[in-house]
């Protein structure tokens, strides 16, 4: 009898090993994953075009890509349109794209933001021409003040509003010095109380809030459903460092309100390509990650 409960604790611990494997020793499993295509600069600077690009990342196994290039109205020299269909033929979803407008010293100190939100009528009806879901600041400087800074919420909210009548969500982005304070405020936590949830979503950046010394699932638990999109991301490849608690921010992303995860590689322990790959293949085969958080 012993022996037999030893043969079950030991199948079903084989089971779990199996399930929960290092990426190189599970069985790769087709998820709902989006790249951003910051990750890939490097091709892209290099003079890759950006249809050979789409092409390697949709046979990688990526589902979507978010953009990282609009100007004038284009993404990567592209009409709207062309990039939407470009990247229809590789299957792969236009889901999001980081892009802003900064406002002048003008315009924080006279609260004045008629001219910042007529650039962002005309980058909303990009965007939406384009297929995108969503539009994400990607980078906010620490403000001088809380008056500066609750101007940008303002600013957010306003932006938002606009998005959200062209039936898409506006998102903020994170880094690392979001943590800091601003007048005895956290930058982040102050950006989450004043800005509508309605209208601004918050992209949270795993790795940055980390090295913001900071906890991912802390922030989920006080602001649930706030983070629409995840940026998943590592010191290089995703899973390599061993610093993010990827499975704990996995386990919790119900109630960060997660629908959608982007990968995102900034730094390389091998060739561009096949570093974006490791990354991607870490998240297919970790059993923590669903096959996809867009049906709820």
């Amino acid at each position: 009898m012993k022996l037999r409960n030893l043969l079950i604790i030991s199948a079903m611990t084989a089971i779990v090993a199996s399930c929960c494997a290092a990426p190189d020793e599970a069985k790769c499993t087709k998820k709902e994953i989006a790249v951003q295509l910051y990750s890939l600069r490097d091709l892209l600077n290099a003079g890759t075009p950006i249809a050979d690009v789409l092409k390697s990342v949709a046979q990688m196994g990526y589902t979507g890509i978010e953009a990282a290039s609009y100007a004038d109205g284009k993404f990567y020299g592209l009409d709207p349109e062309e990039f939407k269909q470009l990247a229809a033929d590789n299957g792969l979803c236009p889901l999001s794209s980081h892009t802003t407008r900064g406002l002048t010293a003008d315009e924080l100190a006279s609260g004045n933001l008629d001219d910042a939100l007529a650039w962002w009528d005309e980058a909303i009806a990009a965007h939406k021409a384009a297929g995108m879901k969503y539009i994400v600041t990607p980078w906010l400087s620490v403000p001088e003040s809380l008056r500066d800074l609750q101007t940008y919420c303002d600013y957010f909210n306003q932006i938002g509003s606009r998005c959200a009548e062209a039936g898409l969500r506006y998102g903020y982005h994170n880094h690392a010095h979001e943590f800091q304070k601003v007048e005895g405020e956290v930058m982040f936590d102050y950006m989450l109380k004043n800005t509508n949830p309605e209208f601004v979503f918050f992209q949270m950046d795993v790795y940055w809030v980390v090295m913001g010394q900071a906890s991912p699932v802390d922030y989920f638990n006080a602001y649930p459903g706030r983070f629409e999109v995840l940026h998943i991301k590592d010191h290089r490849e995703i899973g390599q460092s061993g610093m993010v608690g990827f499975d704990a921010i996995f386990g919790n992303a119900d109630k960060a309100g997660v629908r959608y995860i982007i990968a995102e590689t900034e730094k390389y322990s091998t060739g561009v390509e096949e570093s974006v790959r490791q990354s991607l293949e870490y998240l297919q085969k970790a059993c923590f990650v669903k096959p996809t958080y867009s049906g709820k």
